[in-house]
């Protein structure tokens, strides 16, 4: 498998995870596949069919340090290589005003949105310094959430920007080392968590509106791009959205 890039994906057993995880195996990478369930992550590499072969399935926690020390042990021990970094598991909770969330919430969705991405940067970037050829791409999910938040969603808004600022301290400490970083800022893919969108989402103002939503495969395609691009070029910020959602001056 030495010829092969070896990528790592969170949040692979559905989703955006799940497609982008498909067309890296699909287009000759080799993936590990980190969820918190084992057996969505058994269903996405059964969709890869001829290329689940390379896939190795890695379920856990990404909050927990430990829990992502041996995520990263196990795909190094597997592969000899880690390529591509896609930062990707995330959480939220029904719209409630920011008085009304519960700090258990407000933790949970820290933990996974934010404390779990730095973990995997972290362990990511260890092991691209270390490896030889050196250095290597981390791509982090953001969110339109990080340029223009959504109400009633404090500790997502939160997160996606926190993940700005990891993003770039990420770019500025891997720039010396070959390792590249992207922040990829979502909007509205058409994905089972998301499938309230179509019939209606609060609006600034106060009222429910159904939104457009774009096919995840669109998503998919923009991070295979990202992923090719050599090691002397990078894309730091690039946001990809459903074209008639509310965005640009949202609401």
């Amino acid at each position: 498998m030495s010829e092969m890039r070896k990528a790592l994906i969170t949040g692979a057993g559905s989703g955006v995870g799940r497609h982008v995880a498909l067309i890296l195996l699909q287009n000759g990478f080799a993936v590990t596949l980190v969820g918190r369930r084992e057996e969505p992550l058994k269903e996405t590499a059964a969709l890869a069919g001829e290329f689940a072969s390379n896939a190795l399935i890695a379920p856990g926690d990404i909050s927990n340090p430990d829990s992502v020390q041996d995520i990263f042990n196990r795909h190094t021990a597997h592969f000899d290589r880690l390529d591509l970094l896609f930062n990707n598991a995330g959480v939220n909770i029904p719209a409630t005003p920011i008085e009304d969330t519960l700090f258990s919430d407000w933790n949970k969705i820290v933990s996974i949105n934010l404390t779990g991405y730095f973990l995997c940067a972290q362990q990511a970037m260890r092991i691209m310094k270390a490896q030889n050829p050196r250095g290597g791409r981390i791509i982090n999910n953001g969110s339109v959430s990080a340029q223009v938040p959504r109400p009633r969603a404090a500790g997502y808004n939160a997160t996606k920007h926190g993940i700005l600022g990891l993003t770039k301290t990420i770019s500025l400490e891997g720039r010396d080392l070959d390792i590249c970083c992207t922040q990829l800022d979502i909007g509205n893919a058409a994905v089972d968590r998301n499938q309230h969108t179509a019939t209606g989402r609060l609006q600034p103002d106060g009222s429910m509106r159904p939104e457009a939503r774009m096919h995840v495969d669109n998503i998919a395609q923009t991070v295979l791009y990202l992923a090719k691009l050599p090691l002397e070029a990078n894309v730091p910020f690039l946001t990809i959205t459903a074209n008639a959602m509310p965005f640009i001056g949202r609401g």
